[in-house]
């Protein structure tokens, strides 16, 4: 049994693998591979793409889903977490857990008896990944060697980013002021791959792909004017997208805050891949639901 918490739990191999099934997939490949299957969507945090996704994905596989948010589970009530995976883990054939925190994420995890996958937590959000790379992958091919610009606040999708550097060998350079910087230790882990700058520009030059995600999103809502004050030039626009590769594309994992941290106009532009990564989430969630459910990988 294996679980799904960060990318570091594949190898270079596997991801690759995963991206070539998720394509394969996307070709509309009728089979009911998890027919029987139960999957659990535990949420203690809103969604819209990865649950849809997650949904959608397993009933076209044969499957079944069930959404459980937290006000709806004994966990509003004091139930450890490690009580709910014991009880949740002995009726079902795989979780995906959107968490309030990693920490949480990985002891659900420690106490499943069934594979968890990180639908989102405070450190990473490794299903964005998987879509961005595929998406990535479709319009401009392999992205080892490319330089991709991170521009914003340092987040959880950012510190799935670095691990995807080190993966799929990338460089990546994240432009944002030094209070937002992802973790420190994680960047200097990746240091081959991972380089740091306050100036935007000079993060995307050159750069085959821009991406960006929203100031402040879920846990630091308090923090609304603080950030959009410091981070009101750290935005993705024509201007910034000029001075990076001319064939360059752009990627943000929504929901997506026009004209803040990326322009109304480049959202939509052909430069735009956004849209069709929102639709690639369904086909690399599909691809790892194989992998973790069915041995030895999709027929």
């Amino acid at each position: 049994m294996r679980h799904f918490l960060s990318l570091t739990d594949v190898d270079q191999d596997e991801l690759r693998q995963l991206l070539r099934r998720a394509a394969e997939l996307k070709k509309g490949i009728p089979h009911q591979i998890l027919s029987g299957k139960i999957l659990c969507l535990l949420f203690e945090k809103p969604s819209t793409r990865t649950r849809v996704a997650f949904e959608s994905g397993m009933i076209h596989l044969g499957g079944h889903t069930m959404f459980i948010a937290r006000d709806h589970t004994q966990l509003i009530r004091g139930e450890p977490i490690a009580d709910t995976a014991k009880v949740i883990s002995a009726l079902v054939d795989i979780i995906a857990f959107r968490s309030q925190s990693h920490q949480r994420l990985e002891k659900l995890a420690h106490h499943s008896t069934v594979p968890v996958i990180n639908a989102l937590s405070d450190r990473f959000h490794p299903c964005q990944i998987l879509a961005d790379m595929q998406t990535f992958m479709e319009h401009r091919g392999d992205i080892a060697g490319k330089k991709v610009a991170w521009i914003g606040a340092g987040n959880n999708v950012c510190q799935s980013y670095i691990q995807a550097a080190a993966l799929l060998d990338f460089q990546l350079c994240i432009a944002c002021p030094e209070k937002y910087v992802s973790d420190p230790h994680l960047i200097a882990a990746h240091a081959d791959k991972v380089s740091l700058t306050d100036d935007l520009y000079a993060a995307a030059q050159g750069a085959h792909l821009l991406v960006t995600d929203v100031w402040y999103s879920m846990g630091n809502e308090n923090e609304i004017a603080t950030r959009r004050k410091d981070l009101a030039r750290y935005s993705v626009d024509a201007q910034l997208l000029a001075v990076a590769s001319p064939d360059a594309v752009v990627l943000h994992c929504l929901p997506a805050h026009r004209d803040e941290e990326i322009s109304a106009d480049l959202l939509d532009a052909p430069n735009s891949i956004i849209w069709e990564a929102a639709k690639n989430r369904m086909y690399t969630q599909q691809a790892l639901l194989e992998f973790l459910l069915i041995k030895d990988g999709a027929p």
